[in-house]
């Protein structure tokens, strides 16, 4: 079936009118809830005075947010600011100089935060990747950055480095476990990407300058070595038209979503409710799956906003970097589940792609994934949690492709070119709705907890059965269908800008 296929305008609206009721019937069941549970003690800790304008306490659980745009908002301000500002001096004035100046501004920030043994620490681990990146062996090369990976992500050795670090800042944890994740992944990325070249190496200078590139060095996302190392390293400093005022329009969306979030914060207590599982076994069917939903939608939120702020720093300094992950609402498959672009490009080119050459091949395809999530699973930080999300996004990215094999065989694909492609969409919808909630189940894992997604699976599939799993299946199918016709008439507009440069 053609990605083109078109429904009938009234069907559409019709699937436009039923899950735009469900999400306000959901969400206004997740709204009373927050208030019935606003003066439940296991409410309290994450429930703090918001804005008084509202007069209502604000949902504070997750302290990722708090740290970036409350508590350690101005700090974090200062830092970047102060790379705007030397960044834009020197790319006008020496421009052919300024990556250097990124990285001695980055090196020296890291310094001053962070403290000597940390930054020899990661000069250490940089030097020892980058000697072995001159034996141009690609294999030796990604199991050296995996054990360096080790040593941050297990135990013993992560206490060991840890101890290095000295001070007792509430953020040190995270920006030394931040620093150091990312900055292994680039070497890894720089080593690989040396092993590519098939004539001399790269100076270790350009190491430096990747790693320390201050908006990425604690918190990413990634980009690959060959894309920093050319866009970084550019002498013509060009903008595409109108591009400074999308940055600035960009800048402003981020904040508007900032305060959006802030909010509906004072309104959904989304983070705080699964920590209570007595109150959620309160909520109606409706309203819990409108709360797993509504929680991985805030994660991309989060991801998305984390990213784009630093992301528009970057395009100040006249780089490209991975954009914002794709929106959860608009996803149906597996493939295309990720909430950091930057590390899910590093993957790709790495190992996932690298192994699976045109992912056709079940069994390659078989070896791809788990070699894909077991790199995941390191990077997340081993533990029963991350090994259930591991599995279960790894299963689930297998089966949408035995799936496909399975209805390719001959008596499927017959069947299938006899029926109208209008129809042959809606059957596909019906599966991808199924899809959509594997994805919102296997991934609330991560999120939430391991009991929250169990009760939510078995308030849907089993004591929600038929009532309330026919009836979240269909709105669900209504979404997928919503989904594939903003991806038709992305197809449309693609061809139309392709025969424009044609002619």
């Amino acid at each position: 079936m053609g990605i083109k296929t078109a429904l009938p305008h009234y069907e559409l609206g019709f699937y436009a009118l039923v899950v735009t009721c469900a999400l306000v019937y959901s969400m206004n069941g997740i709204i009373e809830a927050s208030r019935d549970g606003m003066k439940r003690k296991s409410f309290r800790e994450n429930i703090k005075e918001g804005w008084h304008y509202f007069g209502r306490k604000m949902d504070v659980a997750d302290f990722e947010w708090a740290m970036w745009f409350n508590t350690f908002r101005n700090y974090i301000l200062f830092a970047l600011s102060g790379h705007v500002i030397f960044a834009k001096f020197f790319s006008l004035m020496v421009p052919q100089y300024r990556s250097y100046v990124y990285m001695l501004y980055g090196i020296l920030t890291v310094l001053a935060i962070m403290g000597t043994n940390y930054l020899m620490l990661i000069l250490s681990h940089c030097f020892l990747l980058y000697t072995i990146s001159l034996i141009k062996s690609k294999w030796l090369c990604f199991l050296a950055g995996l054990c360096s990976l080790v040593t941050f992500k297990m135990e013993p050795f992560n206490t060991w480095q840890s101890g290095f670090v000295t001070g007792t800042f509430s953020l040190q944890d995270i920006l030394f476990y931040g620093g150091s994740g990312f900055s292994i992944m680039r070497c890894m990325s720089f080593a690989l990407e040396t092993c590519e070249r098939k004539q001399g190496f790269y100076s270790p200078i350009e190491l430096l300058k990747y790693n320390f590139y201050l908006p990425f060095f604690f918190f990413g996302p990634i980009m690959t070595f060959d894309q920093f190392h050319w866009q970084v390293n550019t002498r013509e400093l060009t903008r595409k038209e109108n591009e400074m005022w999308n940055i600035r329009v960009h800048a402003l969306t981020q904040i508007l979503v900032i305060l959006l979030v802030d909010v509906f914060f004072h309104f959904l207590y989304i983070l705080t409710i699964p920590s209570d599982m007595k109150f959620v076994n309160r909520l109606s069917d409706w309203s819990l799956a409108g709360l797993a939903y509504s929680n991985l939608v805030y994660d991309w939120v989060k991801a998305a906003v984390m990213f784009g702020v630093i992301n528009t720093i970057s395009r100040l300094d006249h780089l490209d970097p991975p954009q914002p992950p794709k929106c959860i609402t608009m996803l149906y498959v597996f493939a295309e589940t990720h909430f950091d672009r930057g590390i899910n490009d590093w993957l790709c080119k790495y190992v996932y792609d690298y192994i699976g050459e045109g992912h056709n091949n079940i069994k390659r395809e078989l070896v791809a994934t788990v070699a894909t999530f077991l790199v995941t699973t390191l990077w997340l930080g081993p533990c029963e949690i991350v090994y259930i999300w591991s599995i279960c996004n790894c299963f689930g990215l297998n089966f949408e492709l035995w799936v496909q094999k399975f209805f390719q065989l001959g008596p499927f694909a017959r069947i299938e070119a006899m029926l109208p492609e209008s129809m042959s969409r809606r059957i596909r919808g019906i599966f991808g709705a199924a899809n959509f909630w594997a994805i919102i189940f296997y991934n609330i894992l991560a999120l939430n907890s391991l009991d929250f997604a169990l009760l939510v699976a078995k308030r849907l599939l089993i004591t929600g059965f038929p009532e309330s799993t026919l009836s979240i299946w269909l709105v669900t199918y209504c979404g997928v269908q919503l989904i594939k016709e903003r991806e038709r008439l992305i197809a449309i507009e693609q061809d139309r800008l392709e025969k424009q440069k044609v002619a």
